[in-house]
């Protein structure tokens, strides 16, 4: 069921709202960024999100193919939300870090479905085979 979340980072200097169906799942990546950060987001399209902070107080950090911005809080540092546009996987993207959405319960985290990406080797459409890790 879509429903309007508000995510912030750890300082609360970025917040946002954006518009997402989390029963039809979340994903974890074993790219170099997702690993180390152990990321866990959703993709939305740039139109279900809404920035409710500054665009100054964020940094970019993009890598590799620089299909990416890796969005982080100038202040504390937390990546809550990154954008980019990678055709393979349907163009423009807002990917939200789950683990920044405010007011959801232990119980509802733990009930999301989870899609394992190998983006290490940019094999969009084939999990890794080892994923215990992510």
């Amino acid at each position: 069921m879509l429903k309007t979340y508000q995510g912030s980072c750890h300082c609360g200097a970025v917040r946002y709202e954006a518009d997402i169906d989390l029963s039809q799942g979340t994903s974890r990546c074993n790219c170099s960024i997702c690993r180390k950060t152990r990321y866990w987001g959703t993709v939305i399209k740039p139109e279900a999100f809404r920035l409710l902070t500054d665009e100054a107080q964020l940094g970019d950090y993009q890598f590799a193919s620089k299909q990416g911005h890796q969005l982080f809080c100038k202040s504390c540092g937390l990546r809550s939300f990154s954008r980019g546009n990678v055709p393979e996987i349907g163009g423009a993207f807002v990917s939200i870090n789950i683990a920044c959405l405010d007011g959801v319960s232990d119980e509802e985290l733990a009930a999301l479905p989870i899609k394992y990406l190998n983006g290490r080797d940019y094999d969009w459409f084939h999990e890794p085979k080892v994923t215990s890790y992510l």
